[in-house]
């Protein structure tokens, strides 16, 4: 009423209400989601932090030219999949997460994260690493300038 007051409304208009949206009912799906993270939470924490940095740099290699397309998105999660051991819907999971942090902290996070793999990795998983990258980067059948440049930073990192 005081803002109404304050707006210059008149006394007869209906006042505003925020209306909140009825809960989401619990599904499987939720149940499945659940489950999955539940997974993720009992692996190792060295284990867990190796695959969400090599599917974060991953993310990072195919939004290099700001197009993350599902065709990347595919490769990326069959790659973390057969890298972390993972079943299908849990690399899923990470994937997608990986790929939200790309995109929602991408120039901020990009060199942390690749120097924290570099710590936690040996040479032969880093060499791996980087060619997983080259194949995310080449699964729309091109390498684009600003792709070939992030590769290069990747392994330089």
């Amino acid at each position: 009423m005081a803002l109404r007051r304050f707006l210059g409304g008149k006394k007869d208009e209906p006042e505003w209400r925020f209306t909140p949206a009825p809960a989401a009912p619990a599904s499987a799906e939720t149940e499945t989601v659940r489950r999955i993270v539940a997974e993720l939470d009992a692996m190792p924490l060295e284990k867990a932090r190796h695959l969400a940095a090599f599917a974060y740099i991953l993310a990072r290699a195919a939004a290099a030219d700001l197009d993350l397309s599902d065709v990347e998105m595919g490769v990326i999660e069959r790659l973390v999949a057969e890298h972390g051991g993972l079943a299908e819907a849990q690399a899923v999971l990470v994937a997608r997460m990986a790929r939200q942090q790309e995109l929602l902290f991408g120039e901020t996070e990009d060199f942390v994260v690749t120097r924290q793999f570099r710590e936690i990795s040996t040479p032969d998983e880093r060499l791996d690493l980087l060619r997983c990258c080259y194949l995310v980067g080449a699964a729309d059948d091109t390498i684009t300038n600003e792709e070939s440049d992030t590769l290069q930073e990747i392994a330089k990192e």
